[in-house]
């Protein structure tokens, strides 16, 4: 199986970031890693593996990229709209450095959006965002309102809103989108979303599979027994969804 490290200088996020490619043909599949996580996770929990025969098949070619969680929505000493600013220029590196490297890796490939946890949340939104340049959704585990408390799981902003955060909530821009372009450019997608039954986000999940579902967009909405919200569960979601 291949696989090949990159690191460079980011410009948009004034840092060195790094990301893993496994495969080397295939649909090409951006990862995103859970909350706070590190473009290694996949491999290091066995997800990759889990993947191992569509990779070396010429199947599937994985882009895994890290995240910067930690500098945006969990960076505890940031005010509320600093922590979207550094999401938003987390955004830009995605797809002004990311996926021109995907493109050039990959030139001939329609590109599918995945994550786990955050990872999903982070799948959504830029999908979401920009649906005219992806044909695939997978959103495995996710929360799709950071601003909504759960349980143990808080608002990430603490109360504050604007349009920013408004517009980079899934769940609150699509249950008012009116724009027919940009919903044209959804309904084309192919959309899943995965949650187990036990998961504290799985009211989220409802809700934002609802409001698609008001905007006439299709999507497949599967329900796991328990929590499912870990490695083990995402080992075995992986090969079913990717």
């Amino acid at each position: 199986m291949n696989r090949e490290y990159h690191r460079w200088y980011s410009d948009r996020l004034g840092r060195d970031m790094e990301l893993l490619v496994f495969g080397h043909a295939g649909r090409a599949v951006l990862f995103f890693p859970p909350r706070m996580g590190r473009f290694y996770d996949y491999e290091n929990w066995g997800i990759i593996e889990s993947l191992r025969d569509r990779i070396s098949n010429g199947e599937l070619q994985l882009f895994c990229v890290d995240s910067v969680d930690c500098e945006s929505f969990y960076n505890d000493w940031a005010q509320p709209h600093e922590k979207m600013h550094r999401h938003l220029q987390y955004e830009q590196y995605i797809l002004c450095e990311v996926l021109p490297l995907m493109n050039t890796i990959n030139p001939n490939n329609d590109i599918e959006v995945a994550g786990c946890s955050m990872g999903a949340y982070h799948a959504a939104n830029i999908t979401l965002k920009h649906p005219q340049l992806f044909n695939k959704l997978v959103c495995m585990s996710g929360r799709y309102d950071l601003t909504r408390s759960v349980q143990y799981f808080r608002d990430l902003f603490n109360g504050y809103h604007n349009q920013d955060i408004y517009f980079n909530m899934p769940r609150q821009f699509m249950a008012n989108m009116e724009d027919q372009c940009m919903l044209d450019a959804i309904r084309r997608l192919d959309m899943l979303i995965a949650i187990g039954e036990t998961d504290p986000f799985m009211p989220d999940n409802y809700d934002f599979s609802e409001a698609l579902g008001w905007k006439g967009i299709n999507h497949k909405f599967y329900t796991w027994q328990g929590y499912a919200h870990s490695p083990k569960s995402w080992r075995k979601m992986a090969p079913l969804y990717l």
